[in-house]
């Protein structure tokens, strides 16, 4: 087997850097995701190679070659090559694992390329692939476990979680995405046998490895399985349960057939309609409107918004992600009835995640997104405290309030138009 051509093997610049680390004498491979995703056929973006020269000699040869080289790894022998269009290729020295701690790992150079797949964590993820002959270098039987959609740890999964406590978490990632069937036994033994060892790690680390799972297509299958192994139990106890997430992704998937069906007609559709619908499409197209992992986050836990927040806290997500993840929680009855109110006080965001979360039946929640969708609220209540001056109220704290008092009777009138809320600021001044 040989690699396949793809368009990421072409692109500018790419030949220029082979050519400048030595490709024709073999000392530059392709490594990881890239091959392992062509075999698969997946589209690739993110490129890595490996060589057996120093970081300072790789920089030097980059540079030689006319791209330019950013030490973004440097301590790990990782230097960025920055190809034409901005395109870039992580070129990372051969190493061997020193010592390790479950967290980081000491390393040294080498030349001995079996040796460094040998520290990578799955059998899947150590391939490499020679970038001018496409020759497949496979030391640990990852060609068989891609055909078998098999997630396994090279050598001893106990050892290899040991070397890395994070491999845990990554282990069920793997094969949400690339698994079928049940994980490998011994892997999964061992990944529940030392699930403790997941409190040793930072917290962002377990944050950006739980959103990256939650942003693939389907993971509740997985992420039901690690709850029954105990895997959260020890850094995420809240997380109880993955039926609300099955449910979510089950709304999502229906609610995107119905978007393609509304934004594909042929009738014209102009001004905010067209624009949220198409917004909407273009979002689906990255994962963010069936996909999104702080909404399906929100779906593992409790609905109680402090509740996320302090969960959130604990991770160190950013202020947005925490404020949302305590609206998505809130989950209150009767967020249906007023879709565009809801979107209005939190957000098109907030408010398909609201909706989509919420526990009331299927119907109800495709018909609540499609109106919101198809006609979102205005931004803004189209008067200000000036114009109440200016209508002869006094200026003054109490001017807030009245236009509080005002943005409330425009929405409980479902936003009408700017002449009619002038109508209302006359009617509350009187």
């Amino acid at each position: 087997m040989t690699l396949p051509d793809a368009p990421w093997r072409q692109w500018p610049g790419m030949e220029a850097l082979l050519a400048a680390l030595d490709a024709a004498e073999g000392k530059v491979r392709y490594v990881g995701g890239a091959v392992r995703d062509t075999l698969l056929k997946i589209d690739v973006q993110d490129v890595d190679c490996a060589t057996v020269f120093p970081p300072e000699e790789t920089a030097r040869r980059i540079e030689q070659a006319g791209l330019k080289a950013v030490p973004t790894g440097i301590k790990h022998g990782t230097i960025t090559a920055i190809l034409p269009e901005k395109r870039t290729i992580e070129v990372t020295t051969l190493r061997r694992d020193v010592a390790t701690d479950g967290r980081h790992a000491e390393v040294e150079y080498s030349e001995d390329w079996r040796e460094d797949a040998a520290r990578r964590d799955f059998t899947i993820n150590a391939l490499s692939a020679d970038p001018l002959t496409g020759e497949i270098f496979d030391y640990f039987g990852g060609k068989p476990d891609l055909e078998a959609h098999r997630v396994r740890f090279i050598g001893d999964p106990a050892e290899r979680i040991a070397e890395d406590h994070l491999r845990i978490l990554r282990f069920f990632r793997f094969h949400a995405r690339f698994g079928s069937g049940a994980p490998d036994a011994e892997g999964l033994a061992a990944a529940a046998k030392h699930a403790n060892s997941l409190m040793a790690l930072s917290r962002e680390r377990i944050a950006d490895e739980l959103l990256k799972t939650l942003a693939l297509p389907d993971p509740s299958e997985t992420v039901a399985l690690m709850i029954d192994q105990g895997i959260f139990a020890p850094v995420l106890p809240e997380i109880a349960s993955a039926d609300a997430l099955a449910r979510l992704i089950r709304r999502e998937e229906k609610f995107q057939e119905r978007l393609n069906t509304t934004s594909a007609r042929p009738e014209p559709v102009e001004g905010r309609v067209h624009h949220a619908l198409r917004q909407a499409q273009d979002e689906r197209k990255g994962g963010v409107i069936a996909a999104d992992p702080i909404r399906r986050f929100a779906a593992l836990l409790p609905p109680e918004p402090d509740t996320a927040r302090a969960i959130a806290t604990r991770l160190k997500l950013s202020r947005a992600q925490r404020t949302r993840l305590a609206t998505a929680t809130a989950r209150i009855p009767g967020d249906t009835a007023e879709p565009r109110a809801l979107a209005y006080r939190h957000s098109m965001d907030g408010a398909i995640d609201r909706l989509l979360l919420c526990p009331t039946n299927d119907t109800v929640t495709g018909n609540a997104l499609a109106d919101l969708v198809s006609s979102p609220p205005p931004t803004m209540l189209p008067i200000k405290g000036g114009e109440l001056i200016e209508m002869g109220m006094e200026a003054g704290p109490a001017v807030a309030a009245k236009l509080h008092e005002i943005e409330e009777a425009w929405i409980a009138e479902d936003f009408p138009d700017e002449a009619r809320v002038r109508e209302i600021a006359a009617e509350l001044l009187a």
